[in-house]
């Protein structure tokens, strides 16, 4: 099962934030724990957050496809499960969450950068602004967020800071 903001359905609202613009849910899917589902995962993310504005939808997008092909692969949800990934708009960026059916233990960074696989988390540590998880045997969401970037967020938005001006100094002839 899938819903879209956009596509006949109303997006859920969870909050409002500061400055009246609100946090909301941007889409839900429920896909098969296989392998081929992971495509579903990443057209329905690119999908989701092409209406944002200023959101890296390739980081997302890639960020989306590991956390899915890691809940296939090392959680129940590749054994006859499904997953599930939320996209929640809020007003500094987006936060995106990849729920499996559980494992036996908490997700984790690979600390072997050069092995053949295990890149996933590595690769959302890096790329998101930020991310973490919630376990528990019977599920874990495993999620990020990606903000705007300040020179895409509306100007009300964006931090004001005075704008500062070294002191002039003035150069006095050395005399001898």
């Amino acid at each position: 099962m899938d819903s879209l903001a956009g596509s006949g359905h109303q997006p859920a609202r969870t909050g409002q934030e500061a400055g009246g613009r609100r946090s909301c849910v941007l889409g839900t899917l429920t896909v098969p724990g296989r392998p081929e589902q992971v495509v579903r995962a990443r057209e329905f993310v690119t999908h989701a957050v092409s209406g944002t504005g200023g959101i890296d939808s390739d980081a997302a997008t890639l960020l989306t496809s590991e956390l899915v092909t890691n809940a296939i692969q090392h959680t129940r949800s590749g054994h006859g499960g499904s997953v599930a990934v939320t996209v929640i708009g809020l007003p500094d960026g987006v936060l995106i969450e990849v729920t499996d059916q559980g494992a036996a233990e908490a997700p984790a960074v690979k600390s072997e950068l050069y092995g053949a696989e295990g890149h996933g988390l590595y690769l959302v540590q890096q790329l998101a602004g930020r991310w973490g998880y919630l376990y528990d045997p019977a599920g874990t969401t495993v999620w990020f967020h990606l903000a705007v970037p300040a020179a895409a967020s509306p100007p009300e938005s964006r931090p004001r800071a005075p704008i500062a001006r070294p002191p002039v100094q003035r150069l006095r002839p050395v005399l001898p």
